[in-house]
């Protein structure tokens, strides 16, 4: 199934409900804020078929602090330019959005347990605000990030979600934006995938499908295939954190199922 028959589907088994999906984006290139391609185009699509949130947690690959976990608690989040060597355009975009201290304040107490804590300084960084600029052009939803702590080990960022629940009743969209599949150092331009990326991209997929999220934290179970996919984990933790969230009740959605620059996959997952 492709990605616009899935979008078209997703839009109609989304209901109102009681609570609100989760999101896992890959991301990939910042210029898919501004460009027109096929990523972009299915953002701007999922966004349309999304139940209109009443804020946004983000959980971004680009928000890395070691052995803290902090919340974003602005009133209005600034917009990080975290690149360098792209156009002047890309540089110049901007995305207002106001943030939700009191409810971020509140995701600090949710994760007591893991320490966290309150945060003024950092804003939205571009793997959050390169896809909300396609999901909620208007930028008028609120919306605060959740750092990833690299200090912990891949259990942890699968289980951390769990104590964030709840605030899909309380109309969250919690959105996850990293990479499945993220090796830059491998990147070729117009390249075929390499086998490991479609290996490392499979076999995540599959282990989503089947819920059965243990071997996606085995670093040693996982080994040098993980170690290709991932040689740094920053963009692969806010999947796990996503995944960690979903429940029995949950259906999943694949859409941008592809690997991009031959070692960067842009697989993307809604549960709902």
């Amino acid at each position: 199934m492709n990605t616009a028959q899935a979008l078209a589907q997703l839009k109609e088994r989304l209901k109102a409900s009681d609570r609100m999906p989760l999101v896992f984006l890959g991301h990939g290139s910042p210029m898919n804020a501004i460009e027109d391609n096929e990523y972009s185009r299915s953002w701007e699509a999922l966004g349309k078929a999304l139940p209109r949130p009443q804020a946004i947690l983000v959980v971004s690959a680009h928000w890395m602090t070691n052995g803290t976990t902090l919340v974003d608690v602005s009133n209005v989040p600034r917009t990080i330019h975290d690149f360098y060597g792209f156009p002047p355009e890309l540089h110049a975009t901007q995305y207002p959005a106001h943030g939700d201290p009191a409810l971020a304040k509140e995701v600090v107490s949710l994760l007591a347990s893991h320490h966290a804590e309150g945060d003024d300084t950092w804003g939205l960084d571009h793997g959050a605000w390169s896809v909300l600029a396609r999901l909620y052009p208007e930028a008028d939803v609120p919306v605060f990030q959740l750092s990833i702590d690299m200090s912990k080990d891949l259990d942890w960022h699968l289980n951390i979600g769990k104590d964030l629940a709840d605030l899909r009743r309380k109309g969250v969209l919690i959105l996850g934006s990293g990479n499945v599949v993220h090796n830059l150092r491998a990147m070729r331009w117009g390249g075929k995938p390499y086998d490991w990326a479609e290996e490392f991209d499979t076999f995540f997929a599959s282990q989503l499908e089947a819920r059965d999220l243990a071997p996606l934290a085995d670093r040693q179970g996982m080994g040098n295939l993980f170690r290709m996919a991932q040689p740094t984990p920053d963009h692969y933790l806010p999947a796990l954190t996503i995944a960690g969230l979903a429940d029995a009740k949950d259906q999943l959605t694949f859409m941008n199922n592809s690997i991009d620059i031959a070692s960067v996959s842009m697989r993307s997952f809604i549960f709902h």
